[in-house]
């Protein structure tokens, strides 16, 4: 067991809201001014105390130089079929941006196109996202800075290299849509911040332009706004053949939008609607010969495929093409006009092709229990490929043909691990009230159930977000130093379609945290270790599932992981993306919703002079997504009340986000500072 550690004691204010008749104390609400120097001094403090705690510990090297060794691994994505070559992102295993490669055939080791490495030194500006043009003249591309949302679109000649003027600000994730001549493209935007801005994070009254290669993006010609709906966003797409114009209206992360159409050709003509509420999903998937084909929700709770007929005056003739087949379907995808689908059962991935009539033609055979974790296909090519990864599996790339039976291998990374030496299983156990919940297990074979085992158990539990097997490097190392890497399908995640979604949001949330306590007490029970020997963890609302965890049971774990979190659930909505999760969460502004946030809202459920275990709270300086300042809260009041000998740590990481885009070398620091923090809590 670690030893408690002082970290400096932070200074209250009295601050006091009232939230319908309920006063609710804030004492460091200072702690959320990211430009206080006061703030910044605290910030160096913390770090220089976990720092002092964790650089004192012998295991650290060897923790980060076994990291080293592991994630120096050659990884590759699924390769983009554009106008006869192939395009490809690779990553030796330890740049810390992975490299854009062209390649004339399958078997060619291809060549550079266009490497993000030397944008900096220090790794932090990454690729978000990209899009070729139809064919292949120019590639649009995202990039961010020390992983923040905003992002900047620039424009690559593949060919040559070369990087045209052309550069657009205020964006967050949005598509690059090319004209068929390829002269310019669609994309989504905010306006510029005006200088009375006051929350430097805002983004509202989403506008879609259309971009003129060459020209300044003052002259960008303004598509659609909506200044009636300031917290609406929109997206604007088009089918493959650039007939068919589509605009996607959203306001919250619940996948529920608005959808209408037009001819691309007639911009001057009115949207069409295909939904005009926000009452379920409608994912486009792609169109044959004047045919819609659309994913959705609607009167099916696992999803459902539908068609649809496009013409100038309206959608007509709407069928449903595959219905719901109780098991959750996750995306779709068109192959030599097939609808590939990609379905979950208990929480592995199916990939099953059917004609676009809805006949089934086959289920593509995955090499195990897994996920698929990417996907390249193009709507008149039979060749397709999947990224396919689970906790044993590195993730390998596979070429798929509609024209043959089961799938080949085209890239497979080799690591030196014996992953043949441990095996994952697949359990299920009752939460509170008796729902059976899936757990992953991962350990070395043979282990042995006596109780004495380190266990790290991990869960997120919301937006619908499926928590499925994934390889990591950070898991490997911990099975390695004789732990068991546990994982629960909470609800609040797609696993189960809608209705396990539903279970987990808003007024049941709480659901989310009784299942992962249930997961916690059957591993206890189960013998794989006790209470002082487990850890949770979980990152984003993650963050927030251990961090309400960890307020209603500090006696349940020896050690907690909150990383990236929401903790402050009635302040979370005026901070940058926050207003989109309200439909997940609730919003403290209505006084039914306020109050089941105020009774698990981790921030004001710390209880005084109580013995905690050893908690390390991990956030980022310029995460825009999930301000830091409700980790530094959470973090200040934690250690006030806290009456235990065990320490309470905030790690707060410099010129980094939410995690996207982190370049490895950051990667390696952060999760040997993890993993020597968890060994020395559970394992010492």
């Amino acid at each position: 067991m670690e030893s408690k550690s002082t970290c400096p004691v932070t200074r209250r204010a009295l601050v006091v809201d009232d939230y319908h008749g309920v006063k609710v104390a804030d004492p460091y609400r200072w702690l959320e001014d990211d430009t206080s120097l006061e703030v910044q001094q605290w910030i160096d403090e913390q770090n220089e105390c976990f720092q002092r705690h964790i650089s004192g510990n012998p295991k650290r090297q060897d923790l980060k130089d076994r990291l080293t060794q592991l994630w120096h691994y050659s990884r590759c994505s699924v390769p983009e079929y554009v106008e006869g070559l192939y395009y490809a992102w690779r990553n030796n295993g330890l740049q810390n941006q992975s490299v854009l490669y062209r390649m004339t055939g399958l078997d060619d080791e291809g060549g550079i196109v266009f490497d993000p490495n030397l944008l900096s030194e220090d790794g932090t500006i990454a690729v978000e996202s990209w899009d070729f043009s139809p064919k292949g003249n120019y590639l649009a591309y995202s990039l961010s800075s020390s992983g923040s949302d905003w992002q900047t679109i620039k424009v690559l000649n593949p060919h040559t290299g070369e990087i045209l003027p052309d550069e657009l600000h205020h964006v967050k994730f949005s598509d690059k849509t090319w004209l068929p001549d390829e002269i310019g493209f669609y994309y989504s935007r905010y306006p510029a911040p005006g200088e009375d801005t006051v929350l430097k994070y805002e983004a509202r009254n989403s506008l879609v332009y259309l971009h003129m290669l060459g020209q300044e993006q003052a002259e960008d010609m303004l598509i659609h706004k909506d200044p009636e709906h300031p917290d609406w966003d929109f997206r604007f797409s088009t089918d493959e053949n650039k007939k068919w114009a589509f605009m996607s209206a959203h306001y919250s992360t619940l996948f529920k939008n608005r959808l209408h159409f037009k001819l691309l050709a007639k911009m001057d003509s009115p949207w069409l609607p295909i939904a005009e509420d926000f009452e379920e999903g409608y994912q486009v998937i792609g169109v044959i010969e004047d045919t819609a084909y659309i994913s959705t929700q609607k009167d099916a709770p696992f999803g459902k495929v539908m068609s649809l007929k496009l013409s100038e005056s309206g959608a007509s003739d709407m069928q449903t093409v595959i219905p719901d087949r109780g098991e959750t379907l996750e995306y779709v995808y068109l192959a030599s006009n097939h609808l590939i689908c990609f379905y979950l059962r208990h929480a592995t991935n199916r990939v099953m092709v059917f004609k676009p009539d809805g006949e089934l033609l086959r289920e593509v055979m995955l090499p195990a229990p897994g996920s698929v974790s990417d996907v390249s296909a193009k709507q008149d090519r039979e060749e397709f490929f999947l990224q396919f990864t689970s906790m044993l599996y590195p993730a390998s790339v596979l070429r798929c043909d509609l024209s043959e039976e089961n799938p080949g291998v085209w890239f497979s990374p080799k690591i030196d691990f014996p992953l043949n030496d441990y095996e994952t299983i697949q359990v299920f156990y009752p939460s509170k009230d008796g729902a059976q919940v899936p757990l992953f297990v991962t350990h070395r074979k043979g282990l042995q159930r006596n109780g004495s085992n380190p266990v790290l158990l991990y869960g997120y539990g919301g937006f619908n977000i499926s928590m499925t097997p994934s390889f990591s490097v950070q898991i490997l190392t911990w099975l390695e130093n004789g732990g068991v890497w546990a994982e629960a399908c909470l609800r609040g995640g797609g696993e189960y379609g809608e209705a396990w979604h539903k279970a987990g949001m808003l007024e049941n949330k709480q659901n989310v945290f009784d299942d992962f306590i249930a997961a916690a007490e059957f591993l206890i029970n189960g013998k794989y270790t006790s209470k002082e020997k487990l850890g949770i963890m979980g990152g984003s609302n993650g963050g927030l599932l251990t961090g309400a965890c960890l307020t209603q049971r500090p006696d349940l774990y020896g050690s907690v992981v909150v990383t990236r979190p929401v903790l402050d659930m009635l302040r979370y909505h005026l901070f940058t993306a926050g207003r989109y999760w309200t439909g997940e969460y609730g919003c403290s502004d209505d006084p039914e919703q306020f109050r089941f946030l105020y009774k698990y809202s981790p921030l004001h459920n710390v209880k005084m002079n109580t013995a905690y275990p050893s908690t390390l709270i991990m956030t980022a300086d310029t995460d825009d997504r999930v301000v830091p300042g409700q980790a530094r809260k959470f973090a200040a009041t934690l250690q006030a009340a806290d009456a235990g000998e065990n320490p309470i740590f905030v790690r707060i990481e410099k010129s980094a986000g939410h995690g996207h885009g982190m370049p490895v070398g950051k990667l390696i620091e952060e999760k040997a500072d993890l993993l020597t923090f968890l060994l020395a809590s559970l394992a010492g």
